[in-house]
């Protein structure tokens, strides 16, 4: 089955209003346009087998992330963004360049989180991909026998 785009958005501009503001009071204005262009050029598009993350205004950098790796998934929402209709993905995966992505200020009626979690087991199944957790045990001595 060929690799089909689910969803592919930018972070809201919600995320800069603090920026906007200090812009007003103290910092200069080409400081809020750059803060506006990052979050303007950071792009996430999620297809059935992974993740991209586009960032960069002159120098594009594209991280993939393969949607077998995610291990966990969690949304937050501040007051601010519970106001204005806003939250914020986060996934803790298994990829060593990754290990934390962090989709923030994205609608509240995506359901990114579900489709997400969806797509990350479907991945598994089609690739057949099972993880394993291990504890890390203290009452273990290194020679492989147990403390006494």
């Amino acid at each position: 089955m060929p690799e089909q785009t689910l969803w592919s958005g930018t972070s809201s501009q919600w995320k800069n209003l603090g920026a906007f503001l200090l812009c007003l009071l103290v910092i200069p204005i080409p400081w809020a346009i750059y803060r506006w262009l990052q979050v303007k050029t950071t792009r996430y598009t999620l297809t059935t087998e992974r993740l991209l993350t586009k960032k960069g205004i002159f120098n594009v950098d594209t991280d993939t992330l393969e949607l077998y790796r995610v291990h966990d998934l969690a949304v937050t929402q501040p007051f601010f963004q519970r106001m204005l209709g806003l939250k914020t993905v986060q996934m803790v995966t298994g990829d060593t360049t990754s290990p934390r992505v962090t989709i923030d200020y994205i609608p509240m009626s995506l359901n990114l989180q579900d489709t997400i979690r969806e797509q990350v087991e479907e991945c598994r199944m089609r690739k057949r991909v099972r993880t394993v957790d291990v504890e890390d045990s203290d009452d273990i001595h290194p020679g492989g026998g147990a403390l006494s």
